[in-house]
């Protein structure tokens, strides 16, 4: 059975930082390009960032760009999105997914960032 388990979020104020993780099961997960999306209230939910099965390529959303890293453990397949300078216009439920071919959504972790 496909699961995908995000953790990690919570609230943190304007210029900090917070590391989250997503624990997938049900996949090959080594071979699989994987990616954290958000969703804001009232919005769409959008790509983050995108990290290929071996970790050489990483691609970033703009407005996450040289703030937020994506990693990835595949013996402990795992993903992970390390933000920095996080900005109120940062706060969304986040996700990690497949790059391509969507899966079943997990339940998200949610990020605020407030003072």
């Amino acid at each position: 059975q496909v699961q995908l388990v995000e953790s990690g979020g919570g609230l943190v104020q304007p210029g900090g930082s917070l590391r989250l993780s997503c624990a997938a099961s049900g996949i090959i997960f080594s071979t699989t390009t994987m990616a954290w999306y958000r969703q804001a209230p009232g919005k769409q939910r959008d790509l983050v960032a995108s990290i290929t099965p071996g970790g050489i390529t990483r691609n970033y959303a703009a407005s996450v760009r040289g703030r937020f890293t994506i990693t990835r453990d595949n013996a402990k397949n795992t993903v992970y999105l390390q933000m920095n300078t996080l900005k109120p216009e940062d706060t969304a439920v986040y996700y990690c997914n497949r790059w391509s071919g969507l899966l079943n959504w997990g339940q998200g972790t949610q990020v605020t960032v407030s003072s």
